[in-house]
């Protein structure tokens, strides 16, 4: 384990949340990271969310260390686990850190400035870089974020989600009371749901333009998911839309729906071709991209209509060649960086 800047006596700045869930093998790296940070002033919970392993005896030899606090409770998934630390946490910030993703040395230092610097940010957020079980190592910025310095992001582009938001993101405490924290009923993209009702009470999204993270995406990840994570999407979207009344952000949020809606049966045509149900999938696929996926879409449906065995692993290769990381810019490994 890294030593600690300097741990002193001062109320902690910002609350590191640590939610722990199947990652007990990984969760010491997650804190590592933390004690390597330029910034001394925070606190760190860590949540074991009714975890399978033994997440307690991993972050056992940590707890040395007075600011990192460790919380046992019951499974509630990473909403519920996220609201009761930081219930308990003192600090006026908040920065996320799941447990088996990292944080580069100057994450705090930078995030706390920007917090102190622009009181109508309702978060800031960061590039980071994926790794782990993708294609190749990649941004997590969109291609409008990265290379353009600091960036103000507005609600309508968090909602078209043009401005990315990372998930080791931080933001204040008050706004996370007044938007009744993160909503416990979702197991997916809880996160863009929260970010969208920090900004419904005005102000922007900050973007550093700066590598401060380290996404680890693994098979087992929420973001894996590709159906499940468009279902969240769409139930923050059927949330929003009400509250959005005349606003343009609601042409925005309509287009959306139709969008992700198209998606979503994209990807369960996908999963039927995969399972071997070459009809209903092959109908649907006609449907969803036949007519908007470009080019080589209507090619690509023509073949496997005349050779439907090719259809499957076309398409396996496609969802791989699409997954998180493939195709991107590659950047420095965390080992890599001073």
């Amino acid at each position: 384990m890294n030593a600690p800047v300097s741990i002193g006596t001062a109320a902690p700045r910002v609350a590191v949340i640590v939610p722990a869930y199947g990652v007990a093998h990984l969760v010491g790296e997650a804190l590592d990271s933390v004690l390597a940070q330029t910034f001394g002033e925070w606190e760190c919970w860590v949540v074991d969310d009714g975890a399978p392993d033994d997440t307690a005896r991993a972050v056992l030899p940590y707890l040395s260390d007075p600011r990192i606090r460790f919380l046992e409770t019951g499974h509630g998934g990473v909403a519920c686990a996220r609201n009761r630390a930081i219930a308990r946490a003192r600090a006026p910030y908040v920065a996320l850190l799941d447990g088996d993703d990292l944080l580069r040395p100057r994450y705090l230092e930078r995030m706390v400035a920007a917090l102190d610097a622009e009181p109508e940010a309702r978060l800031v957020t960061c590039d980071a870089r994926n790794f782990g079980a993708v294609p190749q190592e990649s941004f997590c910025a969109s291609a409008m974020q990265r290379g353009h310095g600091r960036m103000r992001g507005t609600l309508g582009q968090v909602l078209d989600r043009s401005f990315a938001v990372y998930i080791g993101s931080s933001f204040r405490r008050s706004d996370w009371e007044r938007v009744s924290g993160f909503d416990e009923s979702m197991a997916h993209c809880e996160d863009f749901d929260f970010w969208v009702r920090l900004l419904m009470l005005g102000g922007h999204a900050l973007y550093l333009d700066e590598v401060l993270g380290e996404y680890r995406v693994r098979p087992s990840s929420a973001s894996a998911s590709g159906e499940k994570m468009i279902r969240g999407v769409l139930y923050t979207y059927d949330k929003v839309l009400p509250q959005l009344g005349e606003r343009p952000e609601a042409d925005i949020v309509r287009a959306m729906i139709d969008r992700r809606r198209v998606e979503l049966e994209f990807e369960w045509a996908v999963d039927r071709v995969l399972a071997g149900d070459m009809a209903a999938g092959l109908a649907s696929l006609h449907r969803t991209r036949g007519n908007t996926g470009g080019l080589a879409w209507p090619a690509a449906l023509a073949l496997w209509d005349l050779f439907p065995g090719l259809a499957a692993p076309m398409l396996r290769r496609r969802r791989q060649s699409n997954a998180r990381g493939a195709g991107a810019r590659q950047v420095a490994p965390l080992e890599a960086v001073e």
